[in-house]
């Protein structure tokens, strides 16, 4: 059987101050669709697995929104992490909760704030890629052809080719490089970004996590009867904080000599920055993009403005390239050239003023 593992416990603290603690960016309908981000993760892959077999992952403050968001799915698919640990447990727990119910289960994992604008390519990318990690003891994650040298992202080598449908071996893993390394990748036409999108079997990502990341796997390895059963909770509130913080990436997947890669172009994007969001949002003959707020614009060009209120005006003049984000208690207003910086922006006013605005 397939299932599907979607991710949902970060902060998203670069969309500050409309991503906070309490709601962060993929509880939020960013795109004014009616639906927020986790929802349309969540219908995206409905063509594919089986709502029974869909597995939220979350932090445990999170439940009660994942619930109230995604009504369908099952109290004993959503999966509540004690502790914020990274992607490698998270992924660990769920794999190993998966092969309790079926040993021979495969698998796609994703994050579940992401924006796919080309669905139909992607859930293609999604069946050849089931396919090919259903045949092989592979580890696979999509990759994303590149538009531009983006400094973001984490980039993918890609090696021979594997298959005819263009699944290929990974040569290296290279986390966010600088702006001139960024446009070297862009020209040799070799790299491609890392989605944060992976598929396997459940026995396969077991048997990598447990040779290359023991002391992650050995906090999984709980006896028969456990997983799957009530006496999970416990037993996952006891083992996981013990858990290192890190990455599936930094964890397996630059580790595993059985990783490939499959490129893709489904009009991706993790929406990780207000840039990101100005980007990929209808914008008006200036270039400026408003949500949820109504904007008196005077020479002001390629902005921004999020307004939590939406009977408040604001009006503005002179600005170009800027974010104007402005919720209750917060009031962002930077270049969108330093969004990069938000996360300490948002350590300082946590630091000086309290954690009520995170």
């Amino acid at each position: 059987m397939r299932y599907c593992v979607i991710m949902c416990g970060g902060v998203g603290s670069r969309f500050w101050p409309a991503s906070r603690q309490h709601r962060p960016k993929q509880f939020l309908d960013f795109m004014g669709t009616g639906r927020t981000l986790l929802q349309m993760t969540y219908d995206r892959i409905l063509p594919l697995v089986d709502p029974e077999r869909i597995i939220v992952m979350t932090n445990a403050d999170y439940a009660g929104v994942v619930s109230e968001q995604l009504p369908e799915v099952r109290p004993e698919n959503i999966l509540l992490e004690p502790a914020r640990r990274n992607t490698a447990p998270c992924i660990a727990w769920a794999a190993r909760h998966i092969a309790a119910l079926d040993p021979d289960a495969s698998m796609v994992v994703m994050p579940s704030d992401h924006l796919i604008t080309r669905e139909r390519v992607f859930l293609d990318a999604l069946s050849r890629g089931f396919e090919f990690v259903e045949e092989n003891c592979a580890l696979l994650t999509l990759g994303i052809k590149p538009s531009r040298p983006e400094t973001g992202y984490g980039y993918i080598q890609i090696g021979d080719a594997s298959d005819a449908a263009g699944i290929s071996r990974v040569k290296t893993f290279t986390e966010k490089p600088d702006l001139e390394l960024a446009k070297v990748f862009l020209s040799t036409g070799e790299f491609i970004w890392n989605s944060g999108v992976f598929l396997w079997s459940a026995r396969s990502v077991l048997a990598g996590l447990s040779e290359h990341a023991p002391e992650i796997a050995l906090r999984f390895d709980a006896p028969d009867g456990v997983f799957g059963t009530p006496a999970e909770a416990d037993y996952i509130a006891r083992e996981f904080p013990a858990c290192p913080a890190i990455s599936i990436d930094y964890a397996l997947m630059e580790k595993a000599g059985n990783v490939f890669v499959e490129p893709v172009d489904p009009g991706w994007s993790d929406l990780g920055t207000w840039s990101a969001l100005h980007e990929l949002s209808p914008k008006s003959r200036q270039g400026n993009v408003t949500h949820r707020c109504s904007v008196m614009a005077h020479d002001t060009s390629g902005s921004i403005f999020y307004e939590a209120n939406p009977d408040k005006i604001i009006v503005v003049n002179g600005l170009k390239d800027y974010v104007v984000a402005d919720t209750a208690d917060v009031l962002l207003i930077c270049p969108l050239g330093c969004e990069q910086q938000i996360k300490q922006y948002v350590n300082d006013v946590s630091h000086t003023l309290g954690e009520k605005y995170l």
